[in-house]
């Protein structure tokens, strides 16, 4: 009675770890795929970082700026010192760094280099106005200022307004509602002030 070869039933050593190898790597998960979604925004936010540039350069020149302010405003006695601190580093800076580095961010389409131009422009037109009117005082100067932060605040708006034919935006939802709706808050409290620097001023 001939013997069966049992060897032709058993997998080779070679095979089964050859299996084992193609199993692995079906159920390993496509790590690459799930990189580039990241690996795309990163790529998008670095594309976009020459339209930030300029409020970032200029927001951090005020928050210098206002911190000497604060620094001379003791020795001095300056007596609107720490307001003007406070409008520097507060407007001129954070508020400036946000809307610019924000609008980079959210922006469905960036905006072209004239638009970003009259953004920093009248933005910036518009804070000294209003220290120039405050510390001379001079309340129409400062009416002029609050205007034409009224006028760069609508720019950012218009800049960031959603477009439906545009690609799959960068930004997370929320930030897509909280940047225009920052926006809002500060054009209607801006007549608030300008009301508050005229009493003050009577």
């Amino acid at each position: 009675m001939p013997i069966a070869d049992a060897s032709r039933d058993r997998p080779r050593p070679d095979d089964t770890v050859a299996e084992r190898r193609d199993d692995t790597v079906a159920e390993r998960p496509d790590d690459t795929a799930a990189e580039r979604p990241d690996t795309r925004a990163a790529e998008i936010l670095l594309e976009r970082w020459p339209s930030a540039r300029p409020f970032v350069v200029v927001g951090a020149a005020a928050v210098a700026a206002g911190g000497a302010v604060a620094a001379v405003t003791r020795p001095t006695g300056f007596e609107l010192g720490p307001w003007l601190a406070a409008f520097l580093v507060l407007v001129g800076g954070v508020a400036q760094i946000a809307l610019g580095a924000g609008q980079a961010w959210v922006a469905d389409r960036l905006p072209d280099t004239g638009t970003v131009r009259a953004e920093l422009t009248i933005w910036n037109i518009g804070l000294a106005a209003t220290m120039a009117g405050s510390l001379l005082p001079a309340p129409l100067l400062t009416a002029l200022g609050a205007v034409a932060v009224l006028i760069a605040l609508a720019l950012f708006l218009s800049a960031t307004r959603p477009h439906h034919d545009a690609a799959e935006p960068v930004a997370p939802r929320w930030a897509r509602i909280l940047y225009p709706l920052g926006i809002v808050v500060v054009l209607i409290s801006t007549p608030i002030g300008l009301v508050l620097s005229w009493t003050r001023h009577g």
